[in-house]
């Protein structure tokens, strides 16, 4: 389970920094363009055209192969800090030709604390602050005068300390918002178990791998038996504690690798992954008896619950994962109907088996 999370995490992470990349490709564009601009303004005659215009051909083929060569489709904070050095190059070379320190491209030198600040995280971000001060060090000394200039000067590096320390405070704020969201919204809120959406995606890889490989995988359906009394009797605050019991007791009969949720109401699914559905039988009947022998506390009453599942395996009881679950559904339903705190596993014969050869029951249709 952990690896399924990792990878799922890992494709987010992707996907992020595919969006950086296609930033960076803009910004990359944009610094062309401004100092093709400049060169447009400039006097024909003065000798800084000829190097303006050599940084801005390397930019150029530089983001060509970042975004559609060699390096294109690699996404990665080491891709965007190659580009953020890169950018930064270019940008101290430009001043170094319109004026060095008060070059009007100087500004551009918080664009990328800013972004070293959004995509690479508190430490990054400050050594690129460190650069970013040398480098203004380096374009502020070229000559030598008096002693107030350099100290007017030091004054004005504090600009680029505080952008990049606000910059990574608010980055870090908004990553930690940014998990909290992404875990809300794959897991249920009473429980903290995975919840359908996050179950189909998880369980949509493993039906892939299970089919590439010809692997085998079980699903299981659990119900609680008796939410509506214990809601009747002793309130719905002891419902929740009830599903709460039931989600931990899952939890800890099962391995690592398989995906439980919350189904809905007070009802759970289990993907067993890689086994067969007899390998698992003694997994799901240890939930339900552990269950049935473990009384829960609310507020000081002791209350005792049962199970009803049903167990249904692949390839044989359905071609995917919604077919098994269905089945494995039916078998729940089954168990309940047989009398509750008990296992049925799907089959053709589970009516006859569980109602007795003639049925006292006719089976759903």
């Amino acid at each position: 389970m952990n690896d399924i999370l990792q990878i799922e995490s890992s494709q987010s992470s992707h996907q992020r920094y595919e969006g950086y990349d296609r930033i960076m490709g803009n910004i990359s564009w944009l610094l062309i363009a401004l100092v093709a601009l400049d060169i447009k303004l400039m006097p024909t005659n003065s000798s800084n055209v000829t190097f303006l215009a050599i940084f801005s051909v390397l930019l150029f083929f530089y983001n060509l192969n970042a975004r559609y060569g060699i390096m294109s489709r690699k996404y990665s904070p080491f891709k965007t800090f190659i580009d953020l050095m890169v950018f930064l190059a270019f940008i101290v070379a430009v001043c170094w030709y319109t004026g060095k320190i008060t070059s009007p491209f100087m500004s551009l030198i918080y664009l990328i604390l800013m972004a070293s600040a959004l995509t690479q995280g508190r430490r990054v971000t400050y050594f690129m602050a460190a650069l970013a001060i040398t480098s203004y060090a380096l374009l502020a000394s070229v000559d030598f005068l008096e002693l107030n200039y350099y100290l007017t000067h030091i004054l004005e590096v504090f600009p680029f300390m505080l952008i990049a320390h606000l910059g990574a405070m608010l980055a870090g704020e908004s990553e930690t918002a940014r998990r909290e969201v992404e875990r809300l919204s794959l897991t249920d809120e009473v429980t903290g178990i995975n919840n359908m959406r996050n179950f189909f995606l998880l369980a949509d890889v493993q039906e892939k791998l299970a089919k590439r490989h010809k692997r085998t995988f079980a699903i299981c359906m659990i119900d609680a038996d008796n939410l509506k009394k214990v809601n009747d009797k002793y309130g719905h605050f002891a419902g929740t504690t009830l599903i709460q019991q039931v989600a931990r007791t899952i939890t800890a009969n099962i391995r690592n690798s398989d995906i439980s949720a919350r189904y809905g109401g007070d009802e759970f699914v289990i993907m067993f992954n890689e086994t067969s559905k007899e390998d698992v039988i003694s997994a799901v009947e240890r939930i339900v008896s552990s269950m049935a022998a473990t009384p829960f506390d609310f507020e000081g009453t002791s209350i005792t619950t049962t199970l009803s599942a049903g167990l249904a395996g692949y390839p044989e009881d359905g071609e995917d994962v919604r077919r098994v679950m269905a089945n494995a559904d039916e078998a729940m339903y089954v168990s309940k109907r047989s009398g509750k705190n008990r296992l049925t596993i799907f089959s053709d014969t589970m009516y006859d088996e569980s109602f007795g050869k003639h049925g006292e029951k006719e089976p759903p249709q």
